[in-house]
């Protein structure tokens, strides 16, 4: 960042910064093709955005399109708290003698997600709408940047973005992928007040250019991957995710000294509702007690169709007492919800099995058996109830 003063740029003073702009655009493209992570490429574009080696904004919010909510969603923020801590940063960057790859490469350690312009602005979507005061909506529509400055920001004196930031000039740039726009990145020098000048919209636009396209390939990708890791008639996770989920789960909390718990659930007399009502209510009862399941999970949970009629809901960091509960939850969720292809008042229930890593078990296999062993000593206990083993 360093000086920031205005003055007149000489043919040397603009061949070299050709050059670096180049540099820079050809070390940001080989970074965006190391991975098709959705994350890793939000994070390798804000770094390029924000780094001293790339564009040297101070701070940089990207947001995504939700289609869903028809809003512009924030997924990664960078900039630092204050002036002091910019310099602080900026004074650490230099004696590391940090590149851009450097500074990408701290992703692996989780630097993103402790960014205090994150934590402000995670929860602040921004409705589609046509509003002239919603300045990323209407850079959204408009397909193109918008460089604001000084008397330019009043008009949208009543954005909530803008009120958080109180930037005194600031650009907003679209990011596309074959003419469709599918999210915003804003940026600023809040804290430098160093001038955004035509060289620093061009080169921006160019990167936007890359990452819109970036952006989408790796939602392709992550739409594939979840296609291949989805059981296509109860849309929860398939046997294959189990297993792969449940084996990284148990080597993480082998590293972390910490439990896995593993929840294996059988619909109660399933047969005999299909021999009764036809495989389509069947089905119909797998969606829904898999869509109850999902409804009553916590975040941090995988359900999964482990086969036939039984669910598999690995509990990452959960202590066997916990996951007792959770089974117990569930359970009654599933016996309290009317299926709707049954009879009014006709209920489903389920068995539920509870095992604990390492409490249970010393490996997955183990800990599968376990689980699969307490579920049948529900079954042929009555049925409807939880067991541990």
């Amino acid at each position: 960042m360093g000086d920031f003063m205005e003055t007149t740029p000489t043919y040397n003073d603009k061949l070299a910064r050709a050059q670096h702009d180049l540099k820079m655009l050809y070390e940001i493209s080989n970074a965006m093709r190391t991975t098709l992570e959705l994350e890793s490429i939000l994070y390798i574009i804000l770094t390029s955005v924000t780094s001293h080696d790339g564009l040297g904004f101070n701070r940089a919010i990207l947001y995504l399109v939700n289609n869903k909510e028809r809003c512009l969603e924030p997924k990664v923020a960078l900039g630092p708290d204050s002036l002091e801590h910019a310099q602080k940063i900026w004074k650490y960057i230099a004696e590391q003698n940090y590149q851009l790859d450097d500074l990408i490469a701290e992703d692996a350690r989780g630097q993103r997600a402790h960014s205090s312009l994150f934590q402000a602005v995670k929860e602040l979507k921004i409705p589609l709408t046509t509003e002239k005061n919603n300045l990323l909506a209407y850079v959204y529509h408009f397909g193109a940047p918008v460089h604001l400055r000084g008397n330019e920001l009043e008009q949208y004196a009543e954005d909530p973005l803008l009120e958080k930031l109180k930037s005194q000039e600031l650009v907003v740039m679209p990011l596309k992928a074959k003419d469709m726009v599918n999210g915003v990145i804003v940026a600023d020098n809040h804290f430098t007040r160093r001038p955004v000048n035509e060289d620093d919209i061009k080169m921006f636009t160019m990167l936007c250019n890359q990452a819109g396209l970036a952006i989408e390939n790796a939602q392709l990708y992550e739409r594939i991957k979840h296609k291949s890791y989805t059981d296509s008639l109860t849309e929860v996770y398939n046997h294959g995710f189990f297993q792969d989920r449940l084996s990284a789960a148990i080597e993480q909390a082998k590293r972390n000294h910490q439990t896995v718990s593993l929840v294996i659930l059988d619909l109660d007399d399933f047969k005999m509702l299909n021999d009764s009502f036809g495989h389509q209510t069947g089905d119909c009862v797998l969606k829904e007690v898999a869509g109850v399941l999902k409804k009553s999970s916590r975040d941090i949970d995988f359900v999964c169709r482990y086969g036939g009629e039984e669910f598999g809901i690995i509990l990452t960091n959960t202590s066997r007492k916990q996951a007792f509960t959770i089974a117990e939850r569930l359970r009654k969720n599933i016996e309290s919800h009317q299926v709707g292809l049954l009879p009014n008042g006709m209920t489903v229930t389920a068995s539920m099995g509870v095992a604990t890593f390492p409490d249970d078990a010393a490996d997955k296999a183990e800990l599968i058996g376990m689980a699969d062993k307490a579920m049948y000593v529900a079954k042929f206990s009555g049925k409807n109830r939880t067991c541990l083993p």
